[in-house]
């Protein structure tokens, strides 16, 4: 990925590429450990985020992140100036998060070749999204795999915080 900036923040979870990936999780999968799977921009992490990841870690026993790039996110239109973070600073605050066992990138618009390459046990999701709707759902589910959409705490999005921070700006607050 062109905006992976890997070479400053770095944290040996952090996952550089396709083929590292699967060489990290052969010993799991050889071992029978479940592997779960989500994915997001985390832009800026808030509890709603380290609530949803500890929940889908609990879901089995090795929890790979897919991140958007920088790019993936602007292509998703989050916002003016999103994401606030680049990949390189978000995937290093999330692998530094004891629920995170590998956090690795993703260009494409959805997730969906990433989770044919990890092939996870269980696939989750927030609350927000449908269970038809989640990007890989078909392929997790032909190889006997489940797909969860748990619901998010309460009062917590990235979209809504960076709404506040906006109006405090405009009220000459910050």
């Amino acid at each position: 990925m062109s905006d992976s900036g890997f070479s400053s923040l770095f944290h040996p979870k952090i996952v550089p590429n396709r083929e590292e990936l699967l060489r990290r999780l052969e010993a799991p999968r050889r071992d029978g450990r479940r592997i779960v799977f989500t994915n997001g921009c985390y832009d800026i992490l808030h509890p709603g985020h380290v609530d949803l990841l500890e929940r889908a870690r609990a879901l089995g026993d090795v929890l790979v992140l897919g991140l958007n790039s920088d790019d993936s996110v602007r292509r998703l239109n989050k916002g003016p100036g999103r994401p606030f973070n680049s990949f390189a600073a978000r995937a290093f605050v999330l692998a530094h998060l004891a629920s995170v066992d590998l956090v690795t990138g993703f260009d494409e618009d959805t997730p969906l070749e990433l989770i044919r390459v990890v092939r996870p046990h269980v696939l989750v999701k927030g609350g927000d999204w449908a269970p038809e709707s989640v990007a890989g759902r078909e392929v997790v589910e032909a190889e006997g795999g489940d797909v969860h959409c748990l619901p998010l705490l309460e009062g917590f999005s990235t979209t809504g915080l960076a709404r506040r921070i906006a109006e405090l700006g405009r009220r000459g607050l910050m």
